[in-house]
């Protein structure tokens, strides 16, 4: 069942990490360098991702569908921005069949190029647009500093594609879709997240503006969890895809792309875990509730345990809906062992019933995230159980929330700014010039970079000056160090 120890995150936050995912049986490490296994309960998280994302989708028009693995060689080079922006991280086949390629494939990093080029076959005419697609795909990104889930060299994700007539479409469907991932996170994750715009040397390889949400971990530092692109017409004119328009005028389409992968599971242990291991919000739970009778010698008395265990959990089904309630029966473990075991796998809710229980006629529920201990009579475990998810989701959220209001500063000097970045990992709010050398300044002293211009720029003072060189500013920026 994985490693028994955990790190403590005020000893070593990165080995924490580690432990917290090999503890909870999450996944471990592929004989390929860079790759992992993703275990079954670390899939079935992801199973729940995919679940309440498409539901998300499909509210907004958007319909699945799949594009090949590999890429051929050429595609990738038509747009020139793209290939400088993944040209490190690119995988390339050159021997197949027996023989070498006459062309090389590019293992996808991401697909417009290959989605560019069926959307020019695909669209004539003003009538054949919107196209909004997405597909859900694994793709390869050659890393050299890898983490479980956070950054690996082959990970699962999906990624939004569409065309669109006018500028205006594209624009508010770029924005549509930060708003989605952002309802995800918060409502679904409850990760606390800015959503903002990146800066131009942050933003996506090919992309006219990128969209971000971020969030910040338990150490202070940054997650991209999902980001938005507004492709504008740089992929419409790589590959040649043009449409008639009402007036009978060829025109280029206007495109965007928005992905979210398996990345956003790294931030959820991040965000929630504590030192005994795992925590997860409920609805992201592929265990909601584990029900552990605390078996006897007694045939008599163990019997009724049993049945008072599927009693529950025949009351709870449909409260935990596609989330499974387990009962737990190993004999083999002590009843210390199988507390800590679950524990540890961050189930949002354990109840316990042992010979005291039966004769009072009433369970023990233990709470993950607070640890809380409470004694409920039978017949009010349903209400109470329903109520308990709700509330830790909630919980969850608003610990987020705090976490991030209180380590999000502004500063007014460069000083301050330094100092901010340099003691503790937090978000420093500023007046901003915009500028890439002024942006790569800061990360060669503070190793922090911009994360993104919050949309909500309320309060900005458009006289205001660059903290960092004192130039005319032309927006408040968070600065963060990240992952």
């Amino acid at each position: 069942m994985g490693n028994n120890k955990i790190t403590k995150r005020s000893d070593d936050y990165s080995e924490w990490y580690l432990d917290v995912v090999r503890s909870a049986d999450l996944a471990e490490h592929s004989p390929v360098k860079g790759c992992m296994i993703i275990k079954p309960y670390g899939y079935a998280i992801w199973e729940l991702i995919q679940k309440y994302i498409n539901e998300l989708f499909k509210k907004s028009g958007v319909k699945n569908m799949y594009f090949p693995l590999f890429i051929p060689e050429s595609y990738i080079k038509k747009e020139s921005k793209h290939v400088e922006g993944f040209a490190p991280e690119i995988a390339v086949v050159t021997y197949a069949g027996g023989k070498k390629l006459e062309e090389p494939l590019v293992v996808r990093p991401t697909s417009e190029t290959i989605i560019g080029e069926s959307f020019s076959k695909w669209v004539h005419s003003y009538r054949d647009l919107p196209i909004v697609i997405n597909q859900w795909a694994n793709v390869v990104r050659w890393e050299l500093r890898t983490r479980f889930f956070l950054r690996t060299s082959e990970f699962l994700w999906q990624e939004g594609h569409t065309a669109h007539a006018s500028k205006k479409e594209a624009d508010e469907r770029a924005l549509e879709m930060i708003e989605v991932y952002r309802k995800f996170a918060e409502e679904y994750a409850s990760m606390y997240v800015f959503v903002g715009k990146k800066s131009e040397s942050e933003k996506f390889a090919g992309a006219d503006v990128s969209y971000t949400i971020e969030s910040m971990m338990q150490d202070g530092k940054a997650l991209q969890a999902g980001t938005s692109h507004m492709l504008g017409q740089n992929f419409a004119k790589a590959f040649s895809i043009r449409f008639m328009n009402e007036n009978k005028e060829s025109e280029y389409v206007w495109q965007t792309s928005w992905g979210l992968s398996t990345r956003i599971i790294g931030g959820i242990i991040m965000m929630h875990s504590d030192d005994d291991g795992l925590v997860l919000p409920p609805k992201l739970a592929p265990i909601s509730v584990v029900i552990i009778p605390i078996l006897k010698k007694d045939e008599d008395i163990n019997r009724k345990l049993l049945d008072l265990s599927s009693n529950i959990e025949n009351m709870l089904n449909d409260i935990c809906d596609i989330h499974d309630i387990v009962i737990d029966m190993d004999t083999d473990k002590r009843v210390g062992e199988k507390l800590y075991e679950w524990e540890k796998k961050g189930v949002p809710v354990r109840i316990e019933i042992g010979e005291k229980e039966l004769s009072d006629g009433a369970v023990s529920i233990f709470r993950r995230d607070t640890k809380e201990k409470n004694i409920v009579a039978i017949n009010g475990i349903r209400s109470y159980v329903d109520n308990l998810l709700i509330d830790i989701q909630s919980n969850l959220y608003i610990r987020s929330k705090k976490l991030a209001d209180e380590n999000t500063i502004e500063v007014s000097s460069f000083d301050e700014f330094k100092d901010a970045l340099s003691k503790d990992s937090k978000f420093v709010y500023i007046p901003w010039c915009g500028r890439p050398e002024c942006e790569e300044n800061v990360k060669e002293l503070t190793k922090a970079s911009t994360r993104c211009f919050p949309l909500d720029q309320k309060g900005y003072n458009h006289e205001s000056k660059c903290v960092i060189c004192s130039e005319k500013s032309v927006g408040n920026v968070i600065f963060a160090r990240s992952y």
